[in-house]
Order: structure tokens, then sequence, then C-alpha cells
């Protein structure tokens, strides 16, 4: 059995990161008796300069990609793809697209307290935006999320009205940026090897597979 790292870099308004992280869980369901492997999520912003109040989603996407009938087919492939592995995409509800440095130092507090508690805010960050239509940006949200997880509402709450960790995830996100990360979702795998984009689940195993053989062949 090898014990593996993987860092996920990825934003949580980011539909692909969405679909990564579960195309990825899959495959490491079905390398399971031969690689284990330890999750760290990691800052990135795709939009690091929207406002404190968000945009709106859909009129910021038809902008971005080219029109409302381009970003409705970009919507239907994504519930596609998402339906395909049990994905439950409610992109019609995720009317604001947040600045998302609050809910990354969120994840960042999360990590401080272990791996498995980062993990469940960052899936329920993703399921707040993509299936619950809530606001990732807004700290109350962020504060429920905290507390859904096993965190400290008081203490999240206390850090979210300060500048905590503002600087820390800026820094994070410039260190991706200098290692080449131009887009999200970003696997590293024990510091050294790089899957970009939502692969599909063969990808994902096959390249686990494959570093465990060398790590085992090491």
């Amino acid at each position: 059995m090898q014990h593996i790292q993987i860092d996920i870099i990825s934003d949580v308004v980011c539909p692909w990161c969405y679909l990564g992280q579960k195309r990825l869980a899959l495959a490491l369901e079905e390398v399971r008796d031969s690689v284990v492997a330890d999750i760290a999520w990691k800052p990135y912003q795709l939009e690091p300069n929207a406002p404190p109040e968000g945009f709106n989603t859909f009129d910021y996407l038809a902008k971005k990609i080219g029109g409302p009938e381009r970003v409705k087919q970009s919507h239907e492939m994504l519930k596609g793809l998402g339906a395909e592995i049990g994905l439950p995409f409610a992109l019609e509800r995720a009317g604001i697209l947040p600045n998302t440095l609050d809910a990354h130092r969120l994840l960042h507090w999360a990590g401080k307290i272990g791996p498995e508690t980062q993990d469940k805010v960052a899936h329920a960050l993703f399921t707040a935006n993509f299936v619950e239509g809530r606001n990732v940006g807004d700290h109350s949200v962020l504060a429920d999320i905290a507390e859904a997880c096993g965190m400290d509402r008081a203490e999240v709450e206390r850090l979210l009205s300060m500048d905590t960790d503002r600087d820390t995830i800026k820094t994070e996100i410039a260190n991706a940026q200098r290692m080449g990360v131009s887009g999200v979702p970003f696997f590293v795998i024990d510091g050294k090897y790089a899957i970009s984009g939502a692969q599909g689940v063969d990808v994902f195993a096959n390249a686990l597979r494959q570093i465990a053989e060398m790590k085992a062949n090491a």
C-alpha cells in the first residue's frame, strides 16, 4: 500500500473543480487496494477582482464565454457530465459569483484542524454554491458551513470579521501561479507530479497506479 499526498488547487466557484474532485474521489475508490491518499485543498481565485457583493453569475459568464446561449449550452454540458457520476449540479441557482477569498480563508482554517475537516468544508462549499445556490462569499453562509462541519462558529465569525490570513491565501495563490498554474482544477501529487483539469476517472486511476508503482520500485 502506497501513501501519496494530493494537493488540489481549486476555486470553490469553479464547476470543473467540483467535477474534478468527484472524479478523483471515484478514481481513489478504484485504486484503494494499492493507494491511500492524503488530500489538501489549496487556493486559487478565478476572479480575484470580484467585489465583496460579487457579480451576477449569468451576466458575468455571458460576457466571458460569448452570450447567454453559450452559458446555457455550458450549463447543460456540465449537468450531463455531473449526472454521469452522481453530481447534482443546479447551476441555474448559482446567481451570485462572489469574491472567494473568504471561502479560501475558511478552508485554510479547516485545514489547520485536519484534512478530514478541510475535505468536509470543501465539499460543503461546492454543494452550497452549485446545488443550493447559496452565496459562498457571504459571511453568514460561511459560518453556517463551518458550524455544520464541526468548526467553532463564533471563532470563524471572529476571524472573518478581521483580515486574518488574507495575505497567506494571496501568497499561496501567487506560489501556484509561479509554479505554472493558470487554470483549475490542478492536482499536485507528492509535490512532483501534476494533473491539470477535470480528467476522466480512468486518467486519474491510471496515473495513481503508475505513481504508486514507481514509489514501490524506488
